[in-house]
């Protein structure tokens, strides 16, 4: 009865041992929860070019003792202006209304007081492209003299009207980086690259903005204006299979 017993524990711990040697000669798994072997690599490619394009904010302020007249003072300002710069060289199409506003205007008080309305001040704003640049300084010229010293400027900023080529020239330099990154990852791996799984990309400096204060007057506006350099980056992330 013994024996039986050894011989049937026996048969039962050399099935056991098949099935775990059966198992442990299985092939490896080649994928995982989070997707098969790869290296995920960053590149970045950046490519400069010259701005062609110039957008800034004119605006006027008016500030008269009653609605009526700081709207009327504003309004008659800012149709100055809009006919100065029409006048150096921009289409009527590039002028746009960007803010019409008007605050009341308060005289001091004296401590626990209240205060009382002094006046209006209107202010109407404009945002104009000058797509030439070789005019901009004359527009900006013709138009805080038409304003005077109602005129304000918030800033302008600088593009490339159409920088399509330098984003394609900047995508292929990222590629590229990335690339050679990615085969150094593999290289030291012990393995190569496979398929492209995934890209995502960034694009960045497609404007650059030049500043003059919170609110400059036309007596603090310097001209000419010198649009420098334009840097077009694109940052790629591409993730590659690793053989």
């Amino acid at each position: 009865m013994s024996r039986n017993r050894w011989m049937i524990g026996s048969c039962v711990s050399a099935l056991l041992l098949t099935v775990a040697l059966t198992a442990g000669c299985s092939s490896p798994a080649t994928s995982s929860p989070d997707g098969p072997p790869g290296v995920n690599v960053n590149g970045v490619g950046e490519v400069q070019g010259a701005p062609d394009t110039l957008t800034t904010q004119i605006g006027v302020q008016a500030t008269a003792e009653d609605v009526t007249a700081a709207i009327e003072q504003a309004n008659s300002a800012v149709g100055d202006v809009t006919d100065a710069v029409i006048a150096a060289g921009v289409t009527r199409e590039d002028i746009q209304t960007q803010q019409v506003s008007i605050d009341p205007q308060y005289s001091g008080a004296l401590p626990g007081g209240t205060s009382n309305i002094s006046g209006y001040q209107a202010t109407n704003t404009l945002q104009v492209t000058v797509r030439d640049l070789s005019k901009a300084s004359a527009v900006l010229g013709e138009a805080t003299s038409a304003g005077g010293n109602a005129t304000r400027i918030s800033g302008v900023s600088f593009r490339i009207d159409d920088d399509s080529e330098l984003i394609a020239d900047a995508r292929s330099r990222a590629f590229a980086d990335a690339r050679d990154r990615a085969e150094q990852y593999a290289t030291l791996a012990g393995g190569e690259l496979g398929d492209v799984l995934s890209i995502t990309e960034s694009i960045t400096g497609q404007e650059q903005a030049r500043t003059f204060g919170d609110s400059a007057s036309s007596a603090d506006m310097a001209v000419p204006i010198e649009p420098g350099q334009q840097t077009v980056s694109v940052s790629v992330s591409v993730k590659w299979a690793l053989n």
